[in-house]
């Protein structure tokens, strides 16, 4: 990769990780997200309407508060097999420094077995704005003001 790429720190805490598996890394040059893989022993079933935490067997150090890494569920696993995140979007604070794990609910109606490996979410950086919130007594009005919940048209 290109030595204008942000560096962001981590540490392998499985020794699966880079070795039988794959350290999370871009598919395609055009990739928005890095895949994480089930950085688990054998194989996990996780059942119709129920959650499994899977560890990825490494940690971040984003360090920068600006920056965040969001974990997303990968579309296939989502439209093909019901598998989605159980927190439908997973938040990796800069200064979060912990094992990165990801929760995986099968929301389909049949079992679905996560095998030792597989891709089972992407994880995207995204900048990040703090902000201060500052109360008024009313908002100078927009086009929009309060509509919302499909005010523009059907849905």
């Amino acid at each position: 990769m290109s030595d204008t790429l942000q560096k962001i720190a981590y540490k392998v805490l499985d020794e699966k990780l880079g070795t039988r598996f794959p350290l999370p890394t871009y598919s395609t040059k055009g990739s928005a997200g890095m895949d994480l893989r089930a950085c688990i022993e054998e194989p996990v079933t996780i059942e119709s309407n129920h959650c499994e935490l899977l560890p990825t067997g490494f940690a971040l150090d984003i360090r920068d508060e600006n920056c965040a890494a969001v974990l997303l569920p990968r579309s296939g696993l989502g439209h093909k097999h019901g598998i989605v995140l159980g927190n439908l979007v997973g938040l990796i604070d800069s200064d979060y420094q912990g094992q990165v794990y990801v929760s995986c609910w099968n929301r389909s109606k049949i079992s679905f077995v996560v095998n030792p490996g597989d891709r089972i979410a992407q994880m995207v950086f995204v900048p990040i704005l703090q902000v201060e919130l500052h109360p008024v007594d009313q908002f100078q009005p927009t086009e929009r003001a309060g509509g919302g919940f499909g005010h523009t048209g059907v849905g």
